[in-house]
């Protein structure tokens, strides 16, 4: 299995960035679409929305998140 690795945090200079993708309004993939630290004391994160760029946005728990129908 090839082995994959991901740029460094440079916030906090101890976790990795890995890459979060996601799918649009019309069901079609979106990749990439954020990136986020693996440390969880860190949290920084940067995301594409509607084409605008937004740094650090707050991280809530999705535990809680329920599942729309289609």
């Amino acid at each position: 299995m090839e082995q994959m690795s991901f740029p460094k945090c440079q916030k906090c200079k101890g976790g990795d960035l890995v890459p979060l993708s996601d799918f649009g309004s019309q069901g079609a993939p979106i990749h990439y679409k954020a990136w986020v630290c693996t440390n969880p004391e860190c949290g920084f994160n940067i995301k594409i929305r509607n084409g605008d760029v937004y740094i650090n946005e707050p991280i809530i728990n999705g535990s809680s998140h329920v599942a729309r129908g289609r």
